[in-house]
């Protein structure tokens, strides 16, 4: 009987998640059930997580892509993603308003974490998000879109910035929000 409990969730990352989330405590049960079926150790490795990724991108390469999202998920730096940060993870990326999404979007394109993006990390980004649009649907990009280079040029246009200087996280939300072209540029979503 002692064991019963064991693999329950605690009341306190229930009664943390339920604040921070709009999940109901059902919800949350159920993902947490399901999580420790996938990760009995209680935690999702970067290998893990790629072969998630890649279920999601089959046509495409989503190796890089996913370890820079493991990396912004990856809050405490541990290498690991346990149940908080993957519930909170998929919380800011899902149902999350557009403010959180962007600063989770600020996470992932700030590689080194130092609370500046530079337009190398901008590229290096936007190399990963264009290996995850299929071959087919890159050569249909618009003209100015079609390389990664571009679009990283493109993105790095919108915050008005040389490319020697560092864009904050305010000032990369205010420049999302300010232009309709920039939510495409740092996401990609497959036509289904």
């Amino acid at each position: 009987m002692g064991n019963a409990k064991s693999s329950a969730m605690s009341k306190q990352i229930l009664e943390d998640l339920k604040l921070n989330t709009k999940f109901s405590e059902d919800e949350l049960s159920q993902w947490y059930e399901n999580f420790q079926k996938q990760c009995p150790s209680g935690r999702i490795s970067p290998e893990e997580f790629k072969k998630i990724y890649e279920r999601f991108f089959p046509d495409s390469d989503a190796a890089s892509y996913a370890q820079h999202v493991f990396r912004s998920f990856d809050t405490n730096d541990d290498g690991t993603l346990d149940f908080k940060e993957y519930i909170i993870a998929l919380h800011m990326t899902s149902t999350g308003k557009t403010e959180q999404k962007l600063e989770w979007a600020f996470s992932l394109f700030d590689v080194d974490k130092n609370g500046y993006i530079t337009k190398s990390e901008v590229a290096e980004i936007c190399q990963a998000i264009f290996k995850l649009i299929p071959k087919d649907a890159q050569e249909n990009l618009p003209a100015d879109e079609n390389t990664p280079e571009k679009r990283a040029d493109k993105l790095w246009s919108f915050f008005n910035k040389k490319d020697n200087e560092r864009l904050a996280e305010g000032e990369f939300i205010q420049g999302v929000l300010e232009n309709e072209d920039a939510i495409h540029l740092i996401q990609y979503e497959p036509k289904k």
